[in-house]
């Protein structure tokens, strides 16, 4: 018994032991549920009211209920955490460091702001991290290091990351298989320490300013031999491109594009077996395409365009017949095309425009069966266009600036429904336009014009549903013009059939294009009246009728057309008066010159109205009342005391009388009026001079450089810009807070005073474009631009804490003043956008119309510099000698050498006005004061009290609290930089670093010296 006793005993010991450990156990786990639970609660606090988290409750003890949610089913912890595109505001603060078993974070395509939480960096078993898509500012913070070891997937596209990336910044990172920085603001070097990414196979670094050249021996990416994706494009890199690459055979794509990389394209690239797609366009590559490119059997995407390239056209291209897309265009490559393209079965697009390629277009191309695109635009092709093209099932055909002959081939089968856009023009065509064209039912683009066609404009055009351009100039044209041009459809929006010998009437029926923005028939024999329908096209912004045989009164209905920006009518044989209202009382002498008759005070000639004949009495019309010679004689004796006036003597001094007070009211017109008069005589000739040189004058568009929407017509620009939504203005235009797109985006967008602004939207296009391109943290970011000839709009990000100006001298007496310390942030950042300006932009942006108002302020209080670059949009500007009267808006700020001619002017008078606006931020006073009897200049003044050792009485009180040792150096900066002499004041990078020095901490400073 005692022996039994004994085992009893030790079985109860061990069941009380085991359960008190799992009892423990489960103790533990309960801590590790809630410590999740806490973390995510924490996560949440942090964002702006998330519905989509309503779920997600302190009161659950585990959260692996909650939607987004991913635990590991045996131990219950948050292993993942997904919250991709829930519209997300707010910061990524505090608490997720709380799930130490979480192995994947995704929070991309939200609107998070503020800086990467370094906290994330405590997540021991975090692999895979998605931040993509968001709004985070700041730089990638050094703590990431600590999980080298762990993440594998790290996704940072699409942010507004910035600054130069540290060295070593991926010495850890020995694990990791992607890595995207895409579309940031990141700048510098590339680092050399992405060699230790040996299992890499995904690196995308573009659409950021990253600079130099990345590869150059030292660089190491010739060392990430698992590579299959690698994206430099759209960055700042330059210098050549030396062989090597080979080293990474098994890379599927090489993303090279938008960067100044120079030399010969290295001939290894043909030795990467498994290339799919290489895209090197958009840079300054030199000489001959290498013939080891001819291997790349696999290739489904290649893309040479806007290089230097010359030599023949490479004859191997038909060895690629993998290929989808082929673009070779701007180039200045020779030769002839191989028969061989017809072998590329699987061709969707192939553009080889702008290069200096003749000979014949191969017939073989008609067996491209899958082709959607061809654009051969601006070569030297000749013959005949190949018979079966318009059956092949094509989307664009552009065949224009060749030497093309022969007639228009017939068009069948799938063209009718699928060609979209077809432009011939520039070409030696002659013959019928093919009645068959009006079955080309999807077709918006119909460009015809300068060739030989001896051809009537055949009806069947008016069965084009969606014709949106028709394009006919100078293509010796004759006959009518068809009546039923829109009678299928209403969206024809340009007509030009300018330069031919067109003749009869101008159709009644043209008022049913009800769409139509530029009508133009000049220089044609047409007759008739001007019907009185046009003023049905309530959108007609150009008309143009001159040098044809059209006679009669203008319609006075034409007046009523609001829109009208350009009138010409001369060399016609019209008489009478101009229709009232609109732009005719307006138009100037050349729109009018030339005709029979017109009264216009601005013209010399006679004035020939359209009256009544004056009415004769006939003698023998009363034969019972008077008979003979003495009903003559009576009569005359009747009327011999009256002296009558006849009626063309009434309608000749009427015409006199009407052209004097016309003549009056003229010399009485202000300068406003004058200007006006020169300005649409200046927009008349640009635009159509535009018109001559595009082919396809621009209608109103909202373009959106980031995203899909680019390109959408945009109906009603004035709803942007009422008076109810301006925020502000200055010397280019104004700006108004508005909401677009169906997300309600916010933006603000600036309507530009019109005056001098370049009026060919090509040009314009560019120089926006070239803005937009501007990336940084403290510059603020160019989105689109909306263009029409009388109307210029800028979209850029709308800053939610406005302007400078604002919070400075406009704020109301409930708002707190800025503190010192976001004083100097907002100064700090002010000088590193003018900075990036000045020594990243090439050629270098000089502002020069720098003041508080175009300093904006975002929700964390960073500076955005606005309005740059705004003076390469006017037509009139010389880059070394301006007179400053055009830029000096706002007193005080403008160098004194802006308003010398003789003196060049460069980045040193941003630098100027850069310190009159330090000193405005340390002392709270504006540049220029007027009191009753006198005048303080600012820097003077403040200049005054440093030399009396009394500067600090300068500072505004409302700061509060703040640094000697920082306020002090900061306002005898800004004096330096409002030096008299150009020469003496510093460069803007010289600037940021003095005031980096001034925020170091003393001792650190002191230790640095």
């Amino acid at each position: 018994m005692g022996t039994l006793q004994c085992l009893v005993c030790l079985l109860l010991v061990a069941c009380s032991t085991t359960m008190r450990g799992s009892q423990a156990a489960n103790e533990d786990s309960a801590v590790g549920l809630n410590d999740d639970v806490l973390g995510l609660i924490v996560f949440k606090s942090d964002l702006h009211d998330p519905p989509a988290l309503s779920s997600w409750t302190e009161d659950d003890g585990s959260s692996c209920s909650w939607k987004y949610i991913q635990c590991n089913p045996s131990t219950g912890r948050v292993i993942g955490l997904s919250l991709t595109g829930l519209g997300l505001s707010g910061r990524l603060g505090k608490g997720l460091q709380k799930l130490q078993e979480l192995k994947v974070l995704s929070l991309a395509k939200n609107n998070l702001t503020g800086e990467i939480s370094p906290e994330l960096a405590q997540l021991p078993k975090l692999h895979t991290l998605d931040l993509s898509f968001n709004k985070f500012t700041g730089q990638i913070p050094t703590s990431f290091s600590n999980l080298g070891s762990s993440l594998r997937y790290l996704d940072l596209t699409q942010n507004v990351l910035s600054g130069p990336l540290p060295d070593d910044i991926f010495q850890t990172f020995q694990s990791l298989n992607y890595l995207s920085l895409s579309g940031n603001s990141f700048e510098g070097p590339i680092p050399s320490s992405l060699s230790k990414c040996s299992v890499l196979t995904g690196l995308n670094l573009s659409n950021n300013h990253f600079s130099g050249n990345p590869f150059a021996q030292n660089s190491g990416i010739f060392a990430l031999n698992r590579l299959r994706l690698l994206d430099f494009s759209n960055n700042f890199l330059s210098g050549n491109f030396p062989t090597g690459i080979y080293t990474l055979h098994n890379l599927k794509e090489l993303h090279l594009q938008g960067n100044q990389l120079s030399g010969s394209i290295p001939f290894d690239i043909g030795l990467c077996p498994h290339l799919l797609k290489l895209d090197l366009s958009n840079n300054y590559f030199t000489g001959e395409i290498p013939t080891t490119f001819g291997t790349l059997k696999s290739l489904v995407f290649l893309s040479l365009a806007h290089n230097t390239l010359s030599g023949e056209f490479p004859q191997w291209v038909g060895n690629l017949i993998n290929l989808q897309h082929l673009d070779f265009s701007k180039n200045s490559l020779t030769g002839v095309l191989p028969m061989s393209m017809g072998d590329l079965k699987l061709l969707q697009s192939l553009s080889l425009s702008n290069n200096k390629i003749t000979g014949n277009l191969p017939t073989s191309v008609v067996y491209c069966t899958e082709l959607k695109t061809l654009q051969l635009k601006g070569n030297l092709l000749n013959g005949s266009i190949p018979e079966g093209l318009f059956t092949m099932g094509l989307q664009k055909i552009d065949l224009s600036e060749n030497m093309f002959s022969g007639s228009i081939p017939p068009a069948s089968g799938r063209d009718f429904e699928s060609l979209l856009v077809l432009d011939l023009s520039k070409n030696d065509l002659k013959g019928e336009i093919p009645p068959e064209m009006g079955l080309f039912s999807s077709l918006r683009y119909l460009n015809l014009s300068w060739n030989n066609l001896h051809s009537r404009i055949p009806p069947e055009i008016g069965y084009l549903q969606n014709l949106t351009v028709l394009d006919i100039r100078d293509s010796a044209l004759y006959g009518l013009i068809p009546g039923d041009l829109c009678d299928s459809s209403s969206s024809l929006s340009i007509l030009q059939l300018d330069d031919n010998a067109l003749t009869g009437p101008i159709p009644q029926e043209i008022g049913n294009c009800s769409s139509l923005y530029l009508l133009s028939l000049s220089h044609n024999s047409l007759s008739g009246a001007i019907p009185s329908s046009i003023s049905m096209l309530k959108r007609l912004e150009i008309l143009r009728l001159e040098s044809n045989e059209l006679s009669g009164e203008m319609p006075k209905e034409l007046g009523t057309l609001q829109d009208l920006l350009a009138v010409n009518v001369s060399y016609n044989k019209l008489i009478g008066r101009l229709p009232p209202g609109g732009i005719f009382p307006n138009l100037d002498a050349s729109a009018l010159q030339g005709n029979l008759g017109l009264c216009s005070p601005l013209l010399k000639g006679p004035c020939k109205m359209n009256v009544q004949k004056p009415l004769v009495l006939d003698p023998n019309a009363y034969p019972n009342q008077v008979h003979g010679n003495d009903a003559g004689n009576q009569i005359a004796k009747g009327l011999e005391p009256h002296k009558f006036l006849s009626i063309s003597a009434i309608i000749a001094i009427s015409a006199a009388v009407i052209i004097v007070c016309g003549v009056v009211i003229i010399t009485l017109l202000n300068a406003s009026a004058r200007r006006k008069l020169a300005f649409i005589d200046n927009a008349l000739e640009s635009i159509f001079s535009s018109s001559s040189r595009s082919g396809t004058p621009s209608v109103g568009r909202l373009v959106l450089f980031d995203t899909r929407s680019s390109g959408n017509l945009f109906a009603d620009p004035e709803s942007l810009i009422n008076k109810s939504s301006e925020i502000g203005g200055g010397v280019f235009g104004t700006v108004y807070k508005a909401s677009i797109g169906a997300e309600g985006r916010i933006v603000a967008v600036k309507k530009l005073y019109k005056s001098n602004i370049l009026q060919y939207p090509e040009d314009f296009d560019r120089e926006v474009r070239a803005l937009g391109k501007v990336r940084h943290l403290n510059v603020a970011s160019l989105r689109g631009y909306y263009w029409t000839p009388q109307l210029q709009l800028l979209v850029s990000d709308y800053a939610y804490n406005e302007s400078l100006q604002f919070r400075l001298h406009e704020r109301p007496l409930n708002m707190a003043p800025l503190s010192w310390a976001t004083r100097f942030r907002v100064l700090l950042g002010t000088a590193k956008g003018l900075a990036h300006l000045h020594h990243s932009c090439t050629p270098p942006i000089i502002h020069y119309n720098l003041k508080p108002s175009n300093i904006l302020l975002d929700e964390n209080y960073n500076a955005k510099v606005a309005d740059f670059g705004l003076a390469k949009l006017l037509t009139k500007i010389d880059n070394h000698s301006m007179s400053g009267n055009r830029f000096q808006g706002a007193p005080g700020y403008a160098a004194p050498e802006l308003a010398c001619q003789s003196l060049r002017v460069n980045e040193k008078c941003d630098v100027y006005s850069f310190g009159v606006m330090a000193l405005e931020i340390v002392t709270g006073r504006r540049p220029i004061e007027y009191g009753e009897d006198n005048v303080l200049i600012l820097n003077d003044h403040v200049r005054v009290l440093l030399e009396e050792g009394n500067v600090l009485e300068c500072v505004d009180q409302s700061i509060g609290e703040y640094p000697d040792e920082e306020v002090l150096p900061v306002l005898k900066l800004a004096l330096v930089c409002t030096s008299q002499i150009p020469s003496s004041r510093p460069s803007m990078s010289e600037v940021v670093q003095i005031l980096q020095v001034i925020k170091t901490p003393v001792p650190q400073r002191q230790e640095a010296y």
